[in-house]
């Protein structure tokens, strides 16, 4: 990658392009418009998300998986607004659309299957994490951990020529591929995903997190939850649940270890809890993409 070639790819001008290709999924605007609403009903709400009703299946699944463990059936996205609310039904809805956004990313770069497991597996240990912290509103934690590697995707569909370049440089270095992308670019894969999402409206505490899940320590507002991600990665790299572009394990940030507080034998609860959660909600959410 000559100089000039890199001048020409800026995490601004990343963001504008993807932007201009790939949209918000339509419901999320109409949800938060919904829910800000002051004569909205819950009827109001649900009928945005039955509007889809592959979304609707993959919500409706996703409330009766052993990720939320609810002794009755939830069998109406009524009812799944009800029990779970509006703000997390919304989060959870997101995650389950998202991964239909980003088409076409060649197997080369990116085998997508393995992406999505990494992702997923990262959301449920983040949620897991979040729940033993008794965090509210764990689907934020999910949601984070399933986009944390978002920016991965933009780069691969806007740039995959210079994505190549950069695993390849960062093996032959031994190096991190984030930090190989901040060497050559002045920017990484978290920061870029972080400054999309940003820039299509998600919460400071979803889009923060995903820009700081290689430097936890960077995020000012909501260090918490960029610490959870920050470990939720690592447990998945360490484990191989699916694949990203790191060729190896990631270093733990001590100071997020301590931030989070937690006894090092409850990672394995942890992990127990996660896997039956992991593997049910990848099939759920891998159906039809």
């Amino acid at each position: 990658m000559s100089p000039l070639e890199r001048a020409h790819i800026t995490l601004e001008r990343l963001v504008d392009q993807t932007r201009t290709i790939y949209s918000l999924p339509y419901f999320y605007e109409r949800f938060n418009e919904a829910i800000n609403h002051p004569r909205s009903s819950i009827a109001d709400i649900a009928k945005i998300i039955i509007e889809d009703q592959g979304l609707t299946a993959r919500i409706l699944k996703l409330a009766n998986s052993p990720m939320f463990g609810y002794y009755a059936r939830v069998d109406s996205i009524t009812k799944a607004v009800t029990i779970i609310g509006t703000q997390q039904l919304r989060d959870l809805a997101f995650a389950a659309s998202a991964m239909g956004v980003f088409k076409g990313i060649p197997e080369e770069l990116m085998n997508m299957a393995f992406f999505w497991r990494h992702s997923i597996s990262c959301g449920i240990i983040a949620r897991n994490l979040a729940t033993c912290l008794r965090e509210s509103n764990v689907e934020r934690f999910f949601v984070a951990g399933i986009l944390h590697d978002v920016g991965q995707l933009i780069m691969c569909t806007a740039i995959p020529d210079t994505v190549g370049e950069l695993l390849a440089l960062s093996r032959s270095r031994e190096e991190h591929y984030h930090q190989t992308e901040r060497s050559m670019l002045g920017f990484d894969h978290a920061e870029l995903g972080g400054a999309l999402l940003q820039a299509w409206k998600l919460p400071a505490n979803i889009f923060e997190p995903v820009a700081c899940h290689h430097a936890p320590l960077g995020a000012a507002q909501f260090p918490l939850e960029a610490a959870i991600v920050h470990l939720a990665e690592i447990i998945c790299q360490s484990l191989e649940f699916g694949t990203s572009g790191e060729w190896c394990v990631s270093p733990l940030e001590p100071a997020a270890w301590e931030r989070l507080g937690l006894p090092v034998n409850i990672l394995a609860t942890i992990l127990n809890q996660s896997e039956p959660q992991i593997d049910e909600t990848f099939s759920i959410l891998m159906e039809g993409q």
